[in-house]
């Protein structure tokens, strides 16, 4: 009997139909897509062609990398740069590592106090601290012996104000790494009679290795980049991002100041996709069975991280303390009667009160519209459906500006907005071109916190709402913000800090009538009016204290009326 063969179709696979939520998205997230080419990619571009031509605008290749390399001053620079990086790094990386362990693996008494303290350099502009040293140790300082006859104007000085103001930031991640721990480990290791000093090479340091690495890039790449400590103490050491500074200002040399940006860019991004790289392979630490670590009281190791917190607390207290102390003294140091003369501002060379009401105004548009372009863009990758491609690439370029030093940004918008051919030539010199650079400048640390606190959120509120189809922005709005408040908050927060103190994105930028506060610490210091540039810098302080002080007790609130449903 013959056999017919019955041929079966195969259904045809049908794409799942864009609807209109979709298409909204899209074009959101191409938007904020084209605000990010605009304010980073563009004016990357624009710098790197500028660094390939004369002063005429005509293309001469290699030509300038040429004369940099074969100029031994400003290839000296860069060798400056690193090593004054490296060092820090190793210094700074050893303080936060002993400093978060006491704060998280000890029974040491006061830590709320130190955790505090360990804040205070985050809300000062790096100007500060370098301020703070020519009080210290400068030619008229008040303990300039201990340095034995060395001069803080130069890689002393940098070391020391660089440390101070990055220390924590590497302090953060450090505690973030400690802090994720299985007290289980401990414990079989005691049961294995394991000896403390073992115990930590081998369970400690492993467990906390990936966050360390990070902290050490974080580190470098700041330090590396960091343009206002060395141009307060740095004297006649030269380093990149100073050169950078004489080259366009001082000089008046763009090309060359280019080319300085690209060798200034170079060395960030590799530290970056290294630590990107890194990051990838660091595995989950803790699992459903993982028993929170409690640190047992040890009376010796307690009063040895006591005492060696203290000692950097001091040194954090003492900094700080010296530019107040700077201040409100009349003249520094044959007349030392305290006044408040030095707050009025407006008998400055250097900038006026004017100077201080820009940066709390721009402060506040960039916590105000950084927060809502971060936190939506952060909701399209995470929260699109479909698109995979798009949103991979919009998260890539959200990545970007984290490479990119603030020098280099700033310069890049000089050569990119100021040209006239091009249609948003009209924000230069305004208000805006501020807001965008230093939106852009923080763009990848908020869109990561966005994108963490989104996370957190099961994928079945977006499921459910396009089920029962409700626009996604109802759903946004009704769910989405008032779950991922606090993590807004946060970013809001962390924008206006970063807009309060930042020099080296808006350096090159700002216009006579936007002088910005950390700007016009820099100008007066450039003038010797130091006295001035201290109390504008403790101004800022102030003005980020009041804030966190604020956006504090804002979180304790809205926790309380929005995040109920977080506890029992």
């Amino acid at each position: 009997m013959s056999q017919t063969a019955v041929a079966i179709a195969a259904p045809a696979v049908v794409k799942p139909k864009v609807g209109r939520d979709d298409w909204i998205m899209r074009l959101c997230m191409a938007g904020i897509g084209v605000f990010l080419a605009v304010a980073v990619l563009l004016p990357l571009y624009t710098m790197l062609s500028k660094s390939l031509e004369n002063k005429d605008g005509d293309f001469i290749g290699l030509a300038n990398y040429a004369e940099y390399f074969n100029t031994p001053a400003l290839f000296l620079s860069g060798i400056n740069s690193l090593y004054i990086s490296v060092i820090c790094t190793v210094i700074v990386l050893g303080t936060a590592f002993v400093y978060g362990y006491a704060l998280t693996r000890t029974d040491m008494p006061f830590k709320w106090f130190f955790r505090l303290v360990a804040v205070v350099p985050l809300l000062t502009p790096s100007l500060l601290s370098g301020i703070s040293l020519v009080y210290w140790f400068g030619r008229q300082g008040v303990a300039r012996e201990l340095l034995l006859g060395e001069s803080i104007y130069g890689p002393i000085g940098i070391i020391i104000g660089s440390s101070y103001w990055v220390f924590p930031h590497a302090l953060m991640i450090v505690i973030t790494a400690l802090s994720i721990t299985d007290a289980r480990l401990y414990e079989a290791a005691t049961a294995l009679r394991t000896s403390a000093v073992k115990t930590f090479f081998t369970v400690t340091l492993p467990g906390c290795k990936y966050g360390l690495i990070s902290a050490g890039f974080v580190v470098f790449i700041l330090v590396f980049t960091d343009f206002g400590v060395p141009k307060v103490i740095g004297g006649n050491f030269n380093m990149l991002a100073t050169d950078i500074y004489k080259q366009v200002i001082g000089q008046q040399n763009f090309q060359m100041g280019a080319v300085v940006s690209v060798i200034l860019l170079v060395p960030a991004v590799i530290a970056f996709s290294v630590d990107r790289i890194v990051q990838r392979k660091q595995v989950a630490l803790l699992s459903a069975r993982a028993v929170p670590y409690q640190p047992k009281p040890n009376r010796k190791l307690d009063m040895a991280m006591l005492a060696f917190c203290s000692f950097v607390a001091l040194l954090i207290l003492l900094m700080i303390g010296m530019a107040q102390y700077a201040a409100l003294i009349t003249f520094w140091p044959y007349n030392l009667e305290l006044t408040l003369g030095n707050y009025d501002f407006d008998l400055a060379n250097g900038g006026g009160w004017d100077s201080f009401f820009n940066s709390v105004r721009m402060s506040l548009y960039t916590a105000l519209f950084g927060t809502i372009i971060i936190f939506f863009g952060a909701y399209l990758v995470e929260k699109g459906r479909g698109f995979v491609a798009g949103r991979s690439t919009f998260h890539a370029i959200a990545m970007l500006p984290l490479a990119v030093p603030g020098m280099v940004l700033g310069l890049s918008y000089i050569f990119f907005f100021n040209n006239p051919a091009n249609p948003f030539n009209f924000i230069y010199g305004t208000m805006v071109i501020l807001v965008v650079a230093t939106v852009a400048h923080f763009y990848t640390v908020s869109h990561l916190t966005a994108v963490t606190a989104l996370k957190q959120m099961d994928a079945e509120f977006e499921s459910v709402s396009a089920s029962l189809k409700t626009p996604f922005y109802r759903t946004f709005f009704v769910v989405t913000v008032p779950v991922c408040l606090p993590a807004i908050l946060d970013v809001s927060m962390y924008l206006f800090l970063n807009a309060m103190t930042t020099v080296s994105a808006v350096v090159f930028i700002y216009s006579t009538e936007t002088t910005l506060a950390s700007v016009a610490v820099l100008n007066m210091d450039d003038q010797g009016e130091l006295p001035f540039a201290a109390a504008m810098a403790m101004t800022i302080a102030y003005t980020c204290a009041a804030a966190r002080i604020l956006h504090m007790l804002l979180s304790r609130g809205i926790t309380r009326s929005t995040q109920a449903w977080r506890t029992r």
